[in-house]
This record gives structure tokens, C-alpha cells and sequence, in this order.
């Protein structure tokens, strides 16, 4: 058993190399346990790997007593709505998010809450003793929660006007809920990439990655669309461009719906995490809410919201969660839904719902390769060197400088074997130097381990 598939948010590995049958179905004894007999229900996205897994995670499932729900295929928030809507005891969702195809893993709920953290160190240490699985045919009854959601969806909205939508889903599994929904609801619809496909044939489905909305921007701007929407494989993140094909990353699009947001709520906690920009956090407090920095993860946020009785965070991956009139879980198709009912109402295009936010220089997402055995180690002396020249540093994760007219961010991905760096500044010049300062940083930092 590879002890790297216990990650801090989920399970997750190469299917075929580390999602081995006899850990998967020790995997699916030990979360039936967790049951005390009682109801296990099971989620998949359309990976090819899904169904073998999910086979096996009823193997051992059903072999410890309990009972075994197979959802089918669909979105990861359609198993969060599962959770809510039929209260399984213990809900798995088969995905690997926006990993590469070869991917997948399990993000896990016990009864409403997300199991992460200690409680994964936990399973991991009863998978390694559990003995093997005797178990040929788990018997599984199969409920399909697809209509109940889509339903859930449309009685909260009833679009004023028609807006034209581009959607790329890149083959995920949202694709066809999404160009459904949204065409039931009025609005004009141009697919792309929508029919699921676990191969992602035509591009990684990872809306934070600039090359992916390539096709997604041409299609907005020769299309004459309103916007363009876009969903990870499992359909829990989001990413817009507006009608200019300018993309909106994650922490713009939280300023818009927290805008609205805190029009009917005043003083709300609103929470973002340390990619955001420094506009998110003025923004909400200059309109008289609050606003809150939290490590980055879905699972932190929504423990997060709970604690802080926020009703709206959000990460720069795209994740956007609700608690106001939804459920407080992370759901690109909702989020677009929200942004909508923004945009339809608004006096100008999409672009004007960001024009009073103050110009800066980001970058998006900055990510290197760097073995997991290793990430978290090399942040660390990153910080220590950092601290040791006194700049003025937030370590609620990875390392968060302040720069003179800017900051930059370090982390490791929770998800990924890759360092994630991030930088904002007032000028092109500061960007770059800003950047260099923190590679020359993280260069010393690789020499001295």
C-alpha cells in the first residue's frame, strides 16, 4: 500500500498504480465500519478507472455489514446533495477532481461533515492492518439524486432575461447538467467539450490553467456570448471570462457575488484563503463585511464557515461555497447560477461587474513539480530563510510575504506533487521582481536540504 494516496483533503492517487483492489476494498471495509451497519453511498465521475473502484470499495463494503447505495455517475456536489437529501451514513465520491486522467481517489463525508485530516491518518493506519476482503458480489442498490438536484437548481431561479453561454466542461462530468440546466432555465447555450469523457480528449479539465480556456475565449468572442463558464472534471469548480474573453479569476469572482451578497446580509463573513488578492479582502470590508483568510482547502473552508457562520468563501482554484439559501458546500453549477442572477440584473456587460475593483498585476496560479516526499520540507526552510532576512511573513499556510507593493505566496499542494506560487503587484516591473526574489529564495532553500 502507497502511504502518499492519504493526502490531507481526500484519497487520492494513480488508479491502475496505487488504487490497487485489495487496498480499495480494505478501504471500502474499514468506511463501512465506520457505518455500525448502517448505509455507505457511493459517487463517480467518469474516469474509466470509477467503475472498477467503485466495485471494489462495495466489496468491501457490503462485506462489513453494511449497506451499499451506488449513486451512479455525477458531479461531486450531486454527492454532497446526496448526502444532504438521503443521509447515508458515510457518502465517497470517486474522482480525481482535476488531477490527469490517470487519476483518481475518494473525497469522504461522514453524515454531513467532511472527513479530512486526523481522521484520514486515521484510516490509513485501519486500511494497513484490515484483513483481506472474501467478498465477490456486494449487492448495491442504485438511486439516482440527478433529477432532485436539477430540480433544487431550478426552482431558486427564473432568469429575467436570456444571456449566451459558452460552457466548457472539458469533458468532465458536469457537462450535460450544466448545458441542460441552463437551457431549461432560457438561456442560450453553446457547448463545448460537454459530453463526459474520463480520457479529457481535447484539454486537461482544469479551469485555473490558462491554456484551457483558450477554446472557451475564442468561443466567447466569435460567438458574441455574454460570457463563458467553465467546470474541473467533477464539476466543484469554476471559472469564468466575460464578454471580452478576460478571465475572472477565482478571488474576482467572489468580490461580484459577495458584493450582491452583502446587500441582503450587511456585515456577513465572507472567506477567501492566502492565494486571494488583497482587493477581495479591502473590497468586502469596504462594503461592510467581513472578511477572513483561511489555508487553502475545501475541507478548511467549509469547517471554516461553519466556526465563523459565514454564508459565502471561496478559493482561486475556483471552489465557491454557499450557506447562504444553499447547503455550504462547494458546487461550480450553483455558483454559476448565483453569478447569473448578478449578471442579468446589472446595468452593463460582465465585465462591468469587476470595473470597480482596483487594477493590479497577478499571476495566476504558478505551479512546479516537486515530489511529494519533499513539498512540504522545502517550504518550510523557505520560511525559515524568509524570517531569518525579516520579511514580514503569514505561515497559516505555506508562506505569504509582504513585498513593498505587493506579496507573493509559497505553498504545497494538498492535492498535487507540486509547489504553488502566486504574486500580485502594482506594476509589471514589481511582478517580475517580486517573483525572482522568491525563486532566488526557493533556489537557497533547495541547496541547503
Amino acid at each position: 500500500m502507497n502511504k502518499e494516496i492519504f493526502r490531507k483533503y481526500d484519497i487520492r492517487g494513480v488508479a491502475d498504480r496505487d488504487l490497487d483492489n485489495d487496498t480499495v476494498s480494505k478501504l471500502g471495509f474499514v468506511l463501512g465500519e465506520m457505518t455500525s451497519g448502517g448505509v455507505i453511498a457511493i459517487g463517480r465521475d467518469c474516469r474509466p478507472s470509477g467503475i472498477r473502484l467503485r466495485d471494489q470499495l462495495a466489496r468491501g463494503a457490503a462485506a462489513s455489514g453494511c449497506k451499499v447505495i451506488d449513486l451512479g455517475e455525477q458531479t461531486t456536489p450531486m454527492t454532497y446533495f446526496a448526502a444532504y437529501t438521503l443521509k447515508p451514513d458515510i457518502t465517497v465520491m470517486i474522482t480525481g477532481s482535476h488531477n490527469p486522467a490517470e487519476y483518481n481517489g475518494f473525497k469522504i463525508m461522514k453524515k454531513l461533515h467532511t472527513v479530512w485530516g486526523d481522521a484520514i491518518a486515521d484510516i490509513q493506519k485501519r486500511v494497513k492492518t484490515a484483513a483481506e476482503v472474501n467478498n465477490p458480489e456486494p449487492l448495491m442498490e442504485k438511486i439516482s439524486v440527478r433529477e432532485a438536484y436539477m430540480s433544487r437548481l431550478r426552482s431558486e431561479f427564473a432568469p429575467p432575461v436570456s444571456l449566451k453561454i459558452a460552457v466548457d466542461a472539458g469533458n468532465g462530468t458536469g457537462g450535460d447538467c450544466a448545458v441542460d440546466l441552463l437551457t431549461q432555465l432560457g438561456h442560450r447555450v453553446i457547448p463545448l467539450f460537454c459530453t463526459p469523457d474520463g480520457s479529457f480528449p481535447n484539454h486537461h479539465p482544469d479551469p485555473t490553467v490558462m491554456k484551457n480556456l483558450r477554446v472557451l475565449r475564442e468561443t466567447v468572442v466569435r460567438e458574441k456570448c455574454n460570457l463563458g463558464v467553465a467546470f474541473d472534471g467533477d464539476a466543484d469548480r469554476l471559472g469564468i471570462v466575460d464578454e471580452n474573453a478576460d478571465v475572472i479569476f477565482g478571488d474576482r469572482i467572489l468580490c461580484v457575488l459577495a458584493d450582491a451578497l452583502l446587500i441582503d446580509n450587511p456585515g456577513a463573513t465572507i472567506i477567501s484563503e492566502v492565494k486571494a488578492s488583497s482587493a477581495f479582502f479591502s473590497d468586502v470590508e469596504a462594503r461592510g463585511g467581513r472578511a477572513l483568510m483561511l489555508p487553502t482547502g475545501h475541507s478548511i473552508i467549509k469547517e471554516g464557515m461553519l466556526r465563523e457562520n459565514a454564508l459565502l468563501a471561496g478559493e482561486m482554484s475556483g471552489h465557491i461555497f454557499f450557506r447562504d439559501r444553499y447547503y455550504g458546500y462547494d458546487d461550480a453549477l450553483y455558483a454559476t447560477l448565483r453569478f447569473l442572477e448578478i449578471a442579468e440584473k446589472a446595468d452593463g456587460p460582465v465585465s462591468s461587474l469587476t470595473s470597480h475593483l482596483p487594477p493590479v498585476m497577478a499571476t495566476p496560479e504558478i505551479r512546479e513539480e516537486c515530489d511529494d516526499s519533499t513539498k512540504f520540507t522545502l517550504v518550510e526552510k523557505v520560511k525559515q530563510i524568509l524570517k531569518k532576512q525579516n520579511y514580514t511573513v503569514n505561515d497559516i499556510d505555506g508562506v505569504r510575504v509582504e513585498f513593498p507593493n505587493g506579496w507573493g505566496l509559497l505553498r504545497a499542494s494538498n492535492t498535487q506533487p507540486v509547489l504553488v506560487m502566486r504574486f500580485e503587484a502594482g506594476t509589471l516591473h514589481q511582478l517580475k521582481e517580486y517573483e525572482q526574489e522568491m525563486r532566488i529564495i526557493l533556489q537557497t532553500a533547495r541547496e541547503e536540504l
